[in-house]
């Protein structure tokens, strides 16, 4: 007999047991389908990550200094965002890189509109103009020779090839030596974002060829704030008393 008519002869079709209805009942209310998949669920933390310069809290700061130079025209090459953990720099790198690419717009735009093409991959972090890059995990010499190959090649749909490095200050000094003269004298398409939560350690050679931005920790007052914004809007209810305890934490 064929493959296929062994299996269906030999495994019956039977109704599904106390047990495996309760699993799916269970996964039906945890918004997961048919063998255990994820249904499209997005986590709070990713569904109210601040997409626009408007919608950042606690960092307003850089947030004008970004809008001027935009206004005036004089956007640095490069750009260095200092500061604790979960501030918020990798999310205004992505904010930065859709300012710079946004297709509504004729030139670069301190108001992305966030439904474009370009938007949109940014927001997925699927850009092919847009490169993340872990710098805890490219740190050898190699890893920045083979990102040089890729520079002086125009993009291929954006306005700006932005490359956004997390953990910046992870590079060996031999990836920092060999990333120092393409960031000299970058690519005229060609922008650099570097994130770091320990700006010592990266080389003055590089921070003297930056934009620096230092980021703040956010007031107790104002993560409150903003909670309480994101459950009315969730039609969340909530004790204040835990809501303050939360933003205390955080």
């Amino acid at each position: 007999l064929r493959p296929a008519l062994c299996t269906e002869q030999m495994v019956a079709p039977s109704a599904p047991s106390r047990g495996a209805r309760a699993v799916t009942e269970w996964t039906a209310r945890e918004g997961r389908g048919y063998g255990g998949r994820a249904m499209s669920y997005l986590v709070l933390a990713r569904k109210w990550r601040p997409q626009t310069f408007s919608d950042l809290v606690g960092q307003e700061h850089v947030a004008q200094t970004l809008r001027n130079a935009f206004a005036q025209g004089r956007i640095a090459h490069a750009f260095l965002f200092t500061g604790p953990r979960g501030v918020g720099k990798t999310t205004i790198a992505r904010v930065l890189a859709k300012a710079l690419n946004c297709l509504s717009s004729d030139s670069p735009t301190v108001d992305p509109c966030g439904k474009c093409a370009a938007c949109e991959a940014i927001s997925r972090s699927s850009d092919v103009d847009v490169r993340e890059i872990d710098g805890a995990t490219w740190t050898k010499v190699e890893n920045i020779r083979e990102l040089q190959e890729t520079l002086p090649y125009l993009p291929a749909r954006d306005r700006f090839k932005v490359v956004i490095i997390d953990e910046v200050h992870m590079l060996s000094t031999g990836a920092f030596n060999a990333l120092l003269k393409t960031l000299e004298e970058p690519p005229p398409h060609v922008k650099f974002v570097f994130a770091t939560t320990e700006v010592h350690k990266v080389p003055i050679t590089i921070l003297s060829r930056c934009q620096r931005y230092d980021f703040k920790l956010l007031p107790a007052q104002k993560i409150r704030g903003r909670i309480e914004h994101i459950l009315k809007a969730e039609g969340v209810g909530f004790d204040d008393a835990a809501v303050s305890l939360v933003a205390r934490e955080g």
